[in-house]
């Protein structure tokens, strides 16, 4: 698509449930986690599905059993202007051959050589690849679980722990200030980002949900 309004309108419509997918996913694991932390305190002995599940959650998250306020921290949502902000520069509004041939979004980097790919400028001595998925989603999934769980992203989950636990909206412009280690440009990274979702008018939709319609309903914005 050549005309840049039309690429930028569709990558939106294209990218955008996504992300409002997985947020969608993770409250509702949240919430999961919350019922069983009160039925844990209440002295209720947990069964052994529910017992099995938070498990997992703690062992996926990198959160030592037990610490249910550590996971809460790290399962939590990425500000949809953020995400779709990052991911319009990762892949170059959806026209990367990473997006096109590995669905890969997010530019995620990887050192294994499965099924991934070998960037056509890389920097000489580098050994990076670019992490190639199966669908879009599964790159949109992969990004959050990197945002949520790699310690170079710490500050981001502080941040965005204490916009919730004041009652404000978690706010990807300022979030985007703490991503400075997510490129090597560092400042000039977050500087761009936060100018997509300016130039853009994304802010509006970090407060964006799925409908509750009927299945494949356009998201409400």
């Amino acid at each position: 698509v050549r005309e840049v309004r039309v690429r930028k309108s569709i990558f939106f419509k294209a990218v955008l449930p996504l992300i409002l997918q997985i947020n969608e996913e993770t409250l509702a694991q949240r919430k999961r986690v919350w019922d069983l932390s009160y039925r844990m305190r209440l002295g209720q002995r947990l069964d052994a599905i529910d017992s099995l599940w938070l498990t997992g959650r703690f062992d996926h998250y990198g959160v030592a059993p037990g610490d249910v306020d550590g996971l809460l921290n790290r399962m939590d949502i990425i500000p949809p202007s953020l995400a779709l902000a990052q991911s319009a520069e990762e892949s170059g509004w959806g026209t990367s051959r990473f997006v096109r041939e590995g669905n890969a979004l997010f530019g995620q980097w990887v050192f294994s050589t499965n099924r991934h790919m070998t960037p056509a400028q890389r920097d000489k001595g580098k050994t990076h690849r670019v992490k190639a998925f199966g669908a879009l989603i599964d790159s949109v999934r992969a990004y959050a679980d990197n945002l949520n769980t790699h310690r170079a992203y710490a500050a981001f989950r502080r941040d965005r722990a204490n916009m919730r636990a004041r009652g404000r909206p978690i706010d990807g412009m300022a979030l985007a200030g703490r991503l400075t280690r997510y490129s090597e440009r560092g400042q000039r990274y977050v500087k761009t980002i936060r100018s997509i979702i300016s130039v853009n008018r994304l802010r509006h939709l970090d407060d964006a949900r799925l409908h509750d319609g009927e299945p494949g309903a356009d998201p409400v914005i």
